[in-house]
């Protein structure tokens, strides 16, 4: 250690302070924000999910520990018909429910985009997407009655005899379809307005001076160029659509005599009535997988990540 000698006394030469650059400065900053949404994910998805992924190889009851099977329960799955039965009435729900959905929503997107722009419509629009699933099942299950819904006393006295919507097996999972479709139309035609206004106007007046209507501005102007919304709609609708229960477990309970008992309401089934958690967690593990492969191809085909406006 260098010392300076002077009037007797002995000074210790100070060390040079670390240099921080800006960038790792911002850097500790990021981490101390990023920090409680790692821990979030880390206790509320990542364990369950690693756990889950332990019991899918045990045969766990919830009435005692965990007893290593092995692959058994993915065999007995494969197996299974109603578990297969209950992803077609999944399939079924989610063909009904996105194409409707999308549709709907691209029609009033478009409605507003090129008629008004009004907030106070915009508002409304997003008023039953805030309401919850459950309150929105048991009001639909109210209107929806056979004998005491609004909706059959007008068929009634308009000439039609009454339609039992939840009664019968062919309308169950239709029904359920359009009433989410009724309660998130709204939200998912704000996402493809907001994508719409990011368009710029004088590719319209350049598509309308060639002469182009309503019509062809809307699928050869408006729909390539809204790919990356609609994409990102489609994977997030698609993963929303699979993962059905609160509007089931309010209505239904996957009657009438299973028609429509969707796989999320059949694992629950398994897991808190017959207490098979074990299996319970083999569904779930396959069912992620499964939607982890209808995401991939489905970005794959829409080429998600390419903007035509860029």
């Amino acid at each position: 250690m260098s010392t300076v000698m002077g009037g007797g006394s002995r000074t210790a030469a100070k060390a040079p302070k670390p240099v921080v650059s800006g960038r790792e400065r911002d850097g500790r900053v990021a981490w101390l924000f990023i920090a409680p949404v790692l821990i979030g994910f880390v206790v509320f998805y990542l364990y369950p999910t690693l756990r889950g992924l332990y019991w899918s190889f045990t045969d766990y009851s919830l009435l005692g520990q965990p007893k290593w099977v092995g692959a058994q329960n993915y065999v007995d799955v494969v197996h299974d018909a109603d578990f297969w039965r209950s992803m077609l009435k999944t399939l079924q729900y989610v063909v009904i429910n996105v194409g409707s959905q999308l549709l709907l929503a691209l029609l009033l997107a478009a409605l507003m985009h090129r008629l008004t722009r009004s907030v106070m419509l915009r508002t409304t629009l997003l008023l039953p997407w805030l309401v919850p699933n459950v309150t929105t099942g048991l009001i639909w299950l109210w209107l929806l009655d056979t004998n005491l819904g609004f909706v059959n006393h007008l068929l009634d006295s308009m000439g039609f005899d009454h339609v039992g919507f939840f009664m019968s097996p062919d309308l169950v999972i239709p029904t359920i379809s359009l009433i989410n479709t009724w309660g998130y139309a709204g939200y998912t035609a704000l996402l493809f307005y907001a994508g719409m206004l990011q368009i710029p106007a004088d590719v319209y007046e350049a598509a309308a001076i060639d002469g182009a209507g309503e019509w062809r501005l809307f699928t050869r102007v408006t729909l390539p160029l809204l790919k990356p919304i609609l994409a990102l709609v489609l994977v997030v609708t698609l993963i929303g659509s699979f993962q059905i229960f609160d509007t089931v477990a309010a209505t239904t309970r996957g009657d009438p005599a299973g028609a429509s008992r969707v796989v999320y309401y059949y694992i629950y089934q398994q897991a808190f009535q017959f207490f098979h958690m074990g299996y319970a967690s083999t569904m779930a593990i396959l069912l992620v997988l499964i939607l982890g492969v209808l995401t991939f191809v489905q970005l794959r085909l829409l080429r998600a990540s390419e903007s035509q406006l860029s």
